[in-house]
């Protein structure tokens, strides 16, 4: 998969083109982005994806911007694997904002892409005020002579799926649900990075994982596999948030302790794959009562892993 980090001025080939945020890549985008590349490969034509960095919302109106689901990085990662050939990342800056739904379909969709056919979602708004939508792209479609189709919402086992829908799943603990709108475990991707050893004080060594987002979509004590570090994913109990016990106001971190396994891995990127939350972040006395509770929990996670295994 080819990634540009701009819009071209002028297209060197034609392409298949599908827009948006792709937030997470849940089922419906997994299923449009199935409909976009056989439809490329029926016209003969590459796959062609444009989305946006940062997301429009967290431009406009950053403190109320909703937790990312994936990285850039991620969620390229994600596209790949659904077999699309080239993606666009644009910068979402003040220009491209003030560019109207006419200029936005000419410079952007027409010149710089070449586009012979948009495969859209059907809520797909874009220009200045977010003026277009999709009766305006069917008209200039007409003009430009490119076909179009609205790919219609995603209904898994009777709910809409939709990205925010996969953020509320999180954020109330259903970890299992948002695996099932997703078409797979929620996960984050990240280096594993020093940290300050306190886990391993605690006789319970963590990997830290090293998080680039400002906001996260869960929190709490988790069950969970990693990939990366071995032949297969290994198991593993995780901590993600500020943890409280060690002061107040400190940044997030992802700390992943492997179980029965105790080599270093700074260095390795790692995919920690979130199977079961086991319960949220909790302030204890010191550091003696945190041990005591990890302990239980890795104990409870050992369980966990134990019955899924078994069936």
């Amino acid at each position: 998969m080819l990634v540009f980090r701009r819009v071209p001025e002028n297209a060197q080939t034609s392409t298949v083109l599908t827009i948006g945020n792709f937030d997470g890549l849940h089922r419906g985008h997994q299923a449009l982005l199935a409909r976009l590349t056989a439809t490329a490969r029926s016209i003969g034509l590459p796959s062609a994806l444009l989305t946006f960095e940062p997301h429009p919302r967290e431009f406009f109106t950053p403190d109320q911007a909703p937790a990312r689901l994936t990285s850039l990085r991620e969620k390229l990662s994600l596209i790949e694997r659904c077999g699309v050939d080239k993606v666009y990342v644009c910068r979402f800056n003040e220009a491209l904002a003030s560019l109207s739904a006419a200029e936005f379909v000419s410079r952007i969709l027409v010149q710089g892409l070449s586009v012979k056919h948009l495969i859209i979602g059907d809520d797909f708004r874009f220009g200045r005020g977010r003026s277009g939508d999709f009766e305006m792209l069917q008209q200039a479609s007409e003009t430009h002579r490119f076909g179009i189709e609205a790919m219609p919402t995603i209904d898994w086992e009777g709910e809409r799926v939709s990205s925010s829908a996969v953020r509320e799943t999180l954020e109330s603990g259903d970890i299992e649900h948002a695996a099932r709108l997703l078409g797979r475990p929620y996960c984050i991707a990240g280096r594993v990075v020093a940290g300050n050893q306190i886990g391993r004080e605690l006789g319970f060594p963590t990997a830290n994982v090293q998080l680039k987002r400002k906001r996260l979509p869960l929190a709490g004590i988790f069950a969970v596999s990693v990939s990366g570090v071995a032949g297969t994913a290994l198991p593993g109990a995780a901590s993600l948030g500020v943890r409280p016990t060690l002061g107040d106001c400190l940044k997030p971190v992802l700390e992943v302790h492997l179980l029965d396994f105790d080599r270093p891995i700074y260095g390795a990127h790692v995919t920690v794959n979130f199977l079961h939350k086991l319960r949220d972040e909790a302030k204890f006395e010191g550091l003696d009562a945190l041990k005591a509770q990890i302990a239980r929990d890795v104990a409870n996670i050992r369980t966990y892993f134990s019955k899924t295994q078994n069936g």
